[in-house]
């Protein structure tokens, strides 16, 4: 029997554009904060790291309080899609505020103005848009290829967003005058186009009605199901082991994705080369829009997902082994080859994993009777705090940026230079 299907293909290539928007917050800061503060503000990257771990670890219990509320929501817009509009005015003026410190500053006055407006853009403005965001795809449509076709379509604008953003921003940066006045105008560039982008993605989907979702018109049958408070949510979640490994892999995810915003000093220090970051932005993010492209043709051929991903994940695996061994042989062309083939194995995951999430939270209402689709999304951005906030911290040192011998010798941390990518 053929599942039914709500989208056209407008409606998937509009909501897929909606990750222009959040990678133009998540790219531009994972890739450059780091350089932007230690090098124009003239922080310590040793102290930079730690706030930036501690503000991610933190703002990790915002990620459930903010399912919660979009799941309990309801308003004409639907449960996701005014969190996910309104959220995002806070990502624009934070992002800006982020590269716009005032040099003129005290610097422990410059750690708090980092600390509090990083903090508010990860815990508050960006959850709310990125997990509305990311629920949308179990509440536009109940057919799993569709869910499948619109991770590919987000993701494909992801990587498109984040090759374009780590290509242009430094060349950008210098054209509009270097220093703070350049990083601050780039940023309100991006926060602008944002804002635009993500209102398009917005009203280019259309939630389905709740009675379609939970099969049942009865109000107070609905308002049962989403009885339930904040611990009991976390009960929920706990209990759920895909939600549970899910979230892990996101971690890992991330983990490895922190240590890319590192790149822009190994371009500049290692290989003497600021321009060869871009160079490895084209080697990871085009592999990776290659594999998105035929993601929806190979679930549906193998019937369903898990060997996709199962063999897709293998691959990645090997291939970052193999970049940290040509990264030790100070070998740029292997270590381009091997980031391609892991970008190739990466790119399947991320093109099915909302739709995996979905087949999660349908667990819970088999199992539960509780309808949870906010607060499941919350692994997606529960897993890019604790990966991005842990990897961050790793890759800096109270010495700086270093290379792996300096820092044995100092006996600090930061010997993963020779595998960021």
């Amino acid at each position: 029997m053929t599942e039914k299907r709500y989208l056209k293909w407008y409606n998937k290539v509009g909501y897929g554009s909606g990750d222009i928007a959040g990678n133009v917050v998540y790219a531009f800061l994972s890739s450059f904060v780091m350089i932007y503060l230690t090098n124009t503000v003239g922080l310590n990257p040793g102290i930079v790291g730690t706030l930036i771990a501690v503000s991610k670890l933190l703002d990790g219990v915002t990620d459930i309080f903010f399912g919660s509320l979009i799941d309990k929501t309801h308003s004409k817009m639907g449960k996701a899609r005014p969190w996910m509009l309104y959220g995002y005015i806070g990502c624009a003026i934070t992002l800006v505020a982020i590269f716009a410190i005032p040099t003129n500053l005290g610097q422990f006055a410059q750690y708090a103005w980092f600390l509090i407006a990083y903090t508010l853009l990860n815990a508050v403005f960006y959850t709310a848009n990125n997990i509305a965001y990311s629920a949308l795809t179990a509440l536009v449509t109940k057919n799993s290829a569709e869910q499948v076709e619109m991770g590919s379509w987000r993701f494909m604008f992801a990587f498109a967003t984040s090759l374009l953003i780590q290509s242009i921003t430094l060349g950008a940066v210098t054209a509009l005058g270097g220093g703070a006045a350049g990083w601050r105008t780039v940023a309100i560039i991006y926060a602008i186009i944002g804002l635009l982008v993500n209102t398009l993605s917005v009203f280019s989907v259309k939630e389905l009605p709740e009675g379609e979702l939970v099969d049942t018109t009865d109000k107070k049958e609905i308002e049962q199901d989403e009885k339930y408070n904040l611990v009991q949510a976390a009960k929920l979640l706990a209990g759920n082991k895909y939600y549970m490994m899910i979230t892990v892999t996101y971690i890992l995810q991330q983990f490895y994705g922190a240590m890319i915003g590192v790149g822009t000093y190994y371009a500049k220090y290692i290989l003497a080369d600021e321009n060869m970051f871009g160079t490895f932005a084209w080697f990871i993010n085009i592999p990776l829009i290659i594999a998105l492209i035929f993601t929806p043709t190979i679930v549906q051929k193998w019937n369903g997902m898990y060997k996709l991903n199962k063999y897709s994940y293998m691959v990645a695996t090997v291939g970052r082994l193999l970049v940290a061994v040509a990264g030790y042989m100070g070998n740029i062309p292997l270590m381009l080859a091997f980031t391609a083939l892991a970008a190739l194995g990466q790119g399947p995951w991320q093109g099915d994993m909302n739709a995996v999430i979905a087949s999660c939270s349908e667990y819970s209402w088999l199992t539960k009777h509780k309808h949870v689709d906010g607060i499941m999304y919350s692994c997606t951005s529960l897993g890019v705090k604790i990966g991005g906030g842990l990897g961050t911290a790793i890759i800096s040192t109270n010495q700086g940026v270093i290379t792996d011998k300096a820092a044995r010798k100092l006996g600090v941390g930061g010997e993963v230079l020779c595998y960021i990518w």
